[in-house]
This record gives C-alpha cells, sequence and structure tokens, in this order.
C-alpha cells in the first residue's frame, strides 16, 4: 500500500480544513465580484461603501486563515501534506490582501477606475476567483479531477491574459497621461491588480500539487 492511500486512511474525520477553505474561496470569490462592481461604478461616493465591503471580506478571511493555522497546530493528521495546507492558505491570503490592495488605491488616490484597461483586470480577476472556488472545492473528495484541472488551467490563461492587459495598459498610459501623478497612481493600481493574478496563479499551483500527491 502506498503511503498516500495509507494517509487516507488515516485522514480526520472532522473534515475541518475542507469547510474552512471552502469558506476561504467563497469569500475570495465575493471580493473578485465586489472588485469588478467597484471599477463599473462612476460615482466616487458609492465606491465607498463597496470598498467598506472589501475591507470587511478581507477580515473575514484573515479569521478564516487563522482558524486553518490553528487547527494545523491543534491536528497531528491533516487531509493533506502540512506544507500544502499552510501553502494554499497562503497564497489564497494573498489574493485577497490584493485585492483589496486594489481597491484601497483606487479610491485613496482618488483613480478613475471606469477605464478599459483597469475595467478588464478586473473582470479577469472575478473570473479568476470563480475558478479557485471550483479547484478548491473539488479537494474534498477528488472526485471531479478534470473539473479541477481545467480551472486550474484557465486559472494559468488568466494569469498570462493580466500580464497583456498590464503591458498594453501601461503602454497606452505613458502615451495619452500627461499629468505625471495621476500617471503614477494608475500604475500603482495596474500593478497591484496584475499581482492579484499572480497570486491566483500561485494558489492553483499549490492545488495542482496537492491533486498529483493524493489524486
Amino acid at each position: 500500500m502506498g503511503l498516500n492511500n495509507l494517509g487516507k486512511i488515516f485522514m480526520p474525520k472532522n473534515k475541518v480544513f475542507y469547510d474552512l477553505f471552502e469558506n476561504v474561496a467563497v469569500t475570495v470569490n465575493l471580493m473578485g465580484q465586489q472588485i469588478k462592481k467597484l471599477v463599473f461604478e462612476s460615482d466616487r461616493d458609492k465606491r465607498a461603501p463597496i470598498v467598506s465591503q472589501l475591507e470587511d471580506l478581507e477580515h473575514r478571511n484573515d479569521e478564516l486563515t487563522h482558524q486553518i493555522f490553528t487547527e494545523l497546530g491543534r491536528n497531528f493528521i491533516t487531509p493533506f501534506d502540512r506544507e500544502d495546507v499552510h501553502a494554499l492558505a497562503m497564497s489564497l491570503d494573498d489574493v485577497a490582501d490584493c485585492i483589496y490592495a486594489s481597491a484601497k488605491k483606487i479610491h485613496f488616490y482618488n483613480v478613475n477606475p471606469n477605464e478599459t484597461g483597469i475595467q478588464k483586470m478586473a473582470e479577469l480577476i472575478e473570473t479568476g476567483t470563480q475558478e479557485i472556488q471550483i479547484a478548491v472545492n473539488g479537494l474534498r473528495d477528488m472526485k471531479h479531477l478534470r473539473k479541477m484541472t481545467d480551472a486550474l488551467i484557465r486559472i494559468n490563461s488568466i494569469e498570462n491574459q493580466a500580464d497583456d492587459v498590464y503591458d498594453l495598459s501601461i503602454e497606452k498610459l505613458f502615451q495619452i497621461e500627461e499629468d505625471i501623478k495621476t500617471l503614477i497612481k494608475k500604475r500603482e493600481v495596474y500593478s497591484v491588480m496584475e499581482k492579484v493574478a499572480d497570486k491566483m496563479e500561485d494558489a492553483a499551483n499549490t492545488v495542482e500539487s496537492i491533486i498529483i500527491k493524493y489524486s
């Protein structure tokens, strides 16, 4: 009997880690929806409560991540490798942090987000968080590997698309933006939104590692 199969026999009946990770994935997906809503809102005053909602969701994610680490210290046996539990929790937390950072920069810099590049980045982020939820939900029983791997492939594609949007948007920004302060602010927004895509890919890579070890 292989070590992986042996590990499955002793897998704890309390699937607390799956519950926590699925709640994190829901929270991250909600944040993806909210960042898209934010950039399609032209009224700054109406954007403020959306930023506040994103802050609440980011705090919720922090609490869930803390619970994961608490359970990691409490449980000798985990559903998959401890380093993978830690890596997945950290990568998902990074996604949430960067989404909230994007919203904060848009709001505090008073950047008008109603331009094609920023909106396209937000759409990619929203789609990526949906795919993350699909992939993370599949970890519980590993019965839908094709669905999970398709989601991971789409996340990798989203990261590549985000790179392209970033490059083209920054090039256009330097061509048309005459105010240096506005240029710097918008470049900061694009940079942190592109970082969200990088962090989503990190999370996808961690899920892929778990699939390879335990499927």
